[in-house]
């Protein structure tokens, strides 16, 4: 199945945290959107990988995107070696995407740093005619990083606007009850006292008040954003 967007995670609920939003967005906007797990979180402190696959499954119905795979790498032991990033090339040459989103490349949680490594390399490699993977070869145009939680001095390329679509993110990470109901923290999200739902919209309101907007998610690209219409930049700077 060929997309438009494709979000690679290390674990199944990290796409509906850093970026459910924007994936919803686009499939509204007419966009073949998809993710892609590496791992099933086989080792996670609650739930199980059947459970959490099957709650997965519910996730992207509730974002509506067009298909959700599993890599079936080991989770909490995510390398970056040339089998990983052999099974990563096959799975971004049969989805062929314009643009992939990414965790951002720095987290407490290893399988966060090396999801972001990995998938990296594997984009590149997609893209080499003559590199050992099924598939042609295809190398997708821009790559995002997903900004969302972090404590870093990071400040976001850009911010999505998710107001419209941000019920839809968080029905879907309501989707994971064995990880999230009655949790305080997740991932990269540090607790502060507050439900960890609770927490999602605080973080979401504050990114979206970046720009104006009820909700947002932040994204860093390491190129230079090209904008053609100054004229019509949205955003009031005072």
């Amino acid at each position: 199945m060929h997309v438009d967007l494709l979000a690679i995670a290390a674990h199944p609920d990290d796409a509906e945290l850093t970026c459910g939003g924007t994936l919803a967005l686009a499939v509204r906007q007419g966009h073949r959107a998809a993710i892609l797990d590496l791992v099933a979180g086989e080792t996670g402190t609650s739930g199980s990988a059947a459970l959490r696959l099957r709650e997965a499954r519910r996730a992207a119905r509730a974002l509506g995107v067009h298909a959700r795979e599993n890599a079936g790498l080991g989770d909490a032991h995510l390398h970056n070696t040339d089998e990983t990033r052999r099974v990563v090339v096959e799975w971004i040459r049969r989805f062929r995407p314009r643009t992939v989103i990414l965790p951002f490349p720095v987290g407490r949680h290893p399988d966060h740093r090396i999801a972001s490594e990995l998938a990296r390399d594997a984009c590149y490699l997609a893209g080499l005619k003559r590199y050992d993977a099924p598939l042609a070869a295809h190398r997708p145009h821009k790559i995002l990083y997903a900004l969302a939680y972090r404590e870093d001095p990071v400040k976001p390329t850009f911010v999505v606007d998710i107001s419209r679509t941000f019920a839809a993110k968080l029905r879907a990470i309501h989707c994971f009850r064995s990880q999230f109901d009655g949790a305080a923290s997740a991932g990269e999200i540090f607790p502060t006292g507050q439900r960890l739902y609770d927490l999602i919209e605080t973080q979401s309101a504050h990114y979206g008040s970046l720009i104006r907007a009820r909700y947002g998610e932040p994204f860093y690209t390491q190129e230079t954003v090209r904008i053609e219409d100054v004229v019509g930049l949205e955003g009031p700077s005072m």
